[in-house]
């Protein structure tokens, strides 16, 4: 059995817990460690998870966990995830990887020093129906893609980790990362400009923002994601002879396929998938049976990227966190 561990006992670490409850591909939720022992408790009991740890220097420090799960606020994964690595434990880190560039290069670094595997927890990176819509869109059949779009809203603007510059708040760590992630993975990364309209909210975050991207090859890519509405979540990769249409970005649902403005097809999520959690931990035992310090599907060079053009944004829009 592969045993995860889990670092937080929120709602995200629910969610995973819920998802590998019935131990998937042999991978089981193992233990979780939170600041008391009451909540860690009350957590392993409601999910059936065998260990409870009142610290999170005990969970490290279990000789059978084989990967950690950090699944705390983004202001406090630096923290966590350099405790786990200095005990030698592979890491799958929640996104946004970190508050920062610095930190997530020092975390990586201390990774590659330590020789241990670590990932960043994008869980679309891993889904089977992003991959497809990559081999999509390189068969030619919406022609040559030209044009991405991407939008990713809901209404969080009374959360605590949306607008508490302590909690690195903000709509772009949150929702905006994967509005970015969606053109990196089809569009690549030769940006030659950017251009934003950022809305500040009343405590200094960025609550919604519009980001459009410039590509050296002439391709486009607009994006918008926010903490201040509801939208359709959907991602359109437009080509000269059609576009292909991605039912929610963030967990992708369904893709279909048009040619010249008639549905030619679609493709369902599998019908064997539980919440979408599952790939990035498949894909973490594969890795580290295999003796990798990091997944194809989500290199670091591309996480320390991403969080690159993420602190350009904050810097343009005055958006400051505490660990900047």
């Amino acid at each position: 059995m592969f045993k995860i561990g889990i670092i937080g006992a929120g709602w995200i670490a629910e969610k995973m817990a819920m998802t590998l409850k019935s131990n998937p591909h042999g991978c089981q939720c193992y233990a979780v460690a939170s600041r008391t022992l009451d909540k860690a408790q009350a957590f392993a009991s409601k999910w059936g998870v065998e260990k409870a740890y009142g610290s999170y220097e005990e969970i490290v420090q279990d000789p059978d966990v084989d990967l950690i799960y950090i699944a705390t606020p983004h202001s406090h994964h630096y923290a966590h995830t350099r405790l786990t690595l200095e005990h030698g434990k592979p890491c799958l880190v929640e996104k946004a990887f970190t508050a920062n560039t610095r930190e997530a290069a020092e975390l990586l670094s201390l990774a590659k020093e330590k020789g241990v595997f670590i990932t960043e927890a994008i869980w679309t990176r891993y889904m089977p129906l992003s991959h497809m819509v990559k081999d999509i869109m390189e068969s030619g059949v919406i022609g040559e893609p030209r044009l991405l779009t991407a939008t990713l809203c809901y209404m969080m603007e009374e959360k605590e980790r949306i607008i508490r510059p302590e909690l690195c708040g903000g709509a772009l760590l949150d929702l905006g990362v994967y509005c970015l992630n969606f053109a990196r993975m089809y569009f690549g990364t030769d940006i030659i400009k950017t251009v934003t309209n950022c809305q500040i909210g009343p405590t200094g975050m960025d609550m919604q923002e519009c980001i459009s991207l410039s590509y050296a090859d002439g391709k486009m890519a607009n994006l918008q994601s926010g903490a201040l509405c509801l939208n359709d979540r959907q991602g359109i990769i437009n080509g000269t002879e059609g576009y292909i249409r991605v039912d929610n970005i963030n967990c992708p649902e369904l893709i279909e396929v048009y040619r010249n403005y008639e549905l030619i097809a679609s493709y369902p999520k599998p019908t064997n998938m539980i919440t979408g959690y599952e790939y990035q931990v498949f894909e973490c035992k594969r890795c580290i049976e295999q003796g990798l310090l990091e997944s194809p599907m989500m290199p670091h060079a591309e996480t320390l990227s991403i969080m690159q053009q993420m602190d350009e944004l904050r810097k343009e829009w005055g958006v400051v966190y505490p660990m900047d």
